[in-house]
C-alpha cells in the first residue's frame, strides 16, 4: 500500500471559555500522510480506525498542558483521541493479531493510529468478540466505556434494592440509557429527565421509564416531588438539578456523581453542565441535607484500574450478550466521516445528540 492520507481532527488551541469553535480550536485536516507498510510502530500496533466515541468529558481535555485534571489534556497540534475500535493492520505485539478489532482509549480522530505498548497495556484495551454479531458502534457505547460506567456506578455505588426509586438526569444519553435498563432489571422504579419531548417519548415508550420529563419545559423540583422520597440519584449534570435532589432524597439515599467530573474551565472546577458557561458555577445550597438525611454521595472515574478491572469480567460476560438478545437496548447517534466530527463533538456539549454519539470513520470494507 502506498503512502496515503491520514485525515484527522486536530486540537489547535484550548478554548478560553464557552464552546470550542471549529476552525479555531478544532481543525479538520487532510494534510497528514502515513506510509502504512513502513511507518515505525515499535512494539505497538497500527490500526485502521473504524469508529470513535464522542463524550462530554472530552471538553475537559481541551485545556492547556499545565492545567491538572484526572485525564490528560489533548496534545496541541495533534489528533484528539478517545475510546474507539480499530482493525489491526500491522502488529509487533503477540497479543494482537492482524485482523483483530480492538477497543482502545488511544484511538485517534484520524484514519490510522499507532497504538504504543503503553496504550496496549492499558486496562481498557481488549480484542472485541466479533463472533457475537454486535454492531461495531455499540462497542463504544453500551458495550464500551459508557456501559461500563453505568454498570460499575449502579451496582457498586448505587447498591440498588428491589422496590426502590432511582432518578437519572440526562437519561437519554449513553450512560443514562443503560443505568435505567439495569435498574428495571433489578425491579426499581425509574424516573428520568432529558432535554426534548422526543427524548421523553423515547424514554417512556422504548425504555419503559415509569416517568420522564423535559427539564427545559417542566419544573424539575415539582416533577421530583411526585415521587419522593427517592432512593438513588444518578447525577449526570450537577448544578441546580443536584441541588433539587437533596430536597426529595430519602433517608440514606445514594448519589452517584457521574457528571460532576473534576475538570478545569478557566481554572475553576466545573460540573459537566457548566463546562460551557462563563462566570461562576452554580452554588449548591442544600448540601447540608446530606447530614440530616445520611445521604451518601460518591464520584468515580471508571478508567481507574480499581474500578475497571473487577468490573470488566462481569460486564463483558453479560451486557454485550444482553444487547445481542435485545434484553437491553441502546440508541446511537452516528456521524459519518471525520469531516463532520467536529460539529458533532460541539453538538454534544449543547445536548444536540440523541443517544450515544459516535463517529464512523471506516465501514470496514
Amino acid at each position: 500500500m502506498p503512502v496515503v492520507k491520514n485525515r484527522a481532527v486536530i486540537f489547535q488551541s484550548p478554548p478560553t471559555g464557552g464552546y470550542p469553535v471549529e476552525g479555531q480550536h478544532l481543525v479538520y485536516s487532510e494534510s497528514n500522510e502515513i506510509d502504512v507498510e513502513n511507518v515505525d510502530i515499535k512494539d505497538g500496533v497500527l490500526v485502521r480506525n473504524r469508529v470513535v466515541s464522542i463524550d462530554p468529558y472530552q471538553r475537559g481535555r481541551m485545556r492547556a498542558p499545565e492545567v491538572e485534571s484526572y485525564s490528560a489534556p489533548f496534545k496541541l497540534n495533534s489528533p484528539i483521541t478517545n475510546y474507539g475500535v480499530g482493525k489491526v493492520i500491522r502488529s509487533n505485539d503477540d497479543r494482537f493479531k492482524v485482523g483483530d478489532e480492538i477497543f482502545s482509549n488511544s484511538t485517534g480522530f484520524e484514519e490510522y493510529t499507532i497504538i504504543s505498548k503503553k496504550g496496549l497495556d492499558d486496562v481498557a484495551t481488549r480484542v472485541i468478540d466479533q463472533k457475537i454479531g454486535l454492531p461495531i458502534e455499540k462497542w463504544t457505547g453500551a458495550a464500551g466505556m459508557p456501559g461500563m460506567t453505568a454498570y460499575y456506578g449502579f451496582y457498586e455505588i448505587g447498591q440498588p434494592k428491589k422496590g426502590e426509586t432511582i432518578f437519572i438526569s440526562a437519561a437519554s444519553g449513553a450512560v443514562g440509557q443503560i443505568v435505567a435498563q439495569l435498574a428495571k432489571r433489578e425491579g426499581l422504579k425509574v424516573i428520568g429527565s432529558c432535554g426534548s419531548d422526543e427524548k421523553v417519548e423515547y424514554l417512556k415508550n422504548e425504555l419503559k421509564f415509569d416517568h420522564a420529563f423535559n427539564y427545559k419545559t417542566c419544573n424539575n423540583l415539582e416533577e421530583l416531588k411526585k415521587f419522593e422520597p427517592i432512593d438513588i440519584y444518578w447525577d449526570n449534570v450537577g448544578g441546580e438539578t443536584l441541588d433539587d435532589f437533596f430536597l426529595v432524597a430519602a433517608v440514606r439515599a445514594r448519589i452517584i456523581a457521574c457528571g460532576i467530573l473534576k475538570c478545569f474551565h478557566e481554572l475553576l472546577p466545573q460540573m459537566i453542565s457548566q463546562y460551557n458557561v462563563s462566570g461562576e458555577p452554580y452554588g449548591i445550597k442544600n448540601i447540608m441535607l446530606t447530614v440530616g438525611k445520611s445521604i451518601k454521595m460518591q464520584g468515580f472515574i471508571i478508567i481507574n484500574p480499581e474500578c475497571w478491572k473487577p468490573t470488566a469480567p462481569k460486564f463483558y460476560g453479560s451486557v454485550p450478550q444482553w444487547l445481542v438478545k435485545g434484553e437491553i437496548k441502546s440508541k446511537e447517534d452516528v456521524t459519518k466521516g471525520l469531516k463532520n466530527a467536529i460539529g458533532s463533538l460541539i453538538g454534544i456539549f449543547k445536548g444536540q445528540n440523541f443517544g450515544k454519539a459516535v463517529v464512523e470513520i471506516w465501514d470496514g470494507n
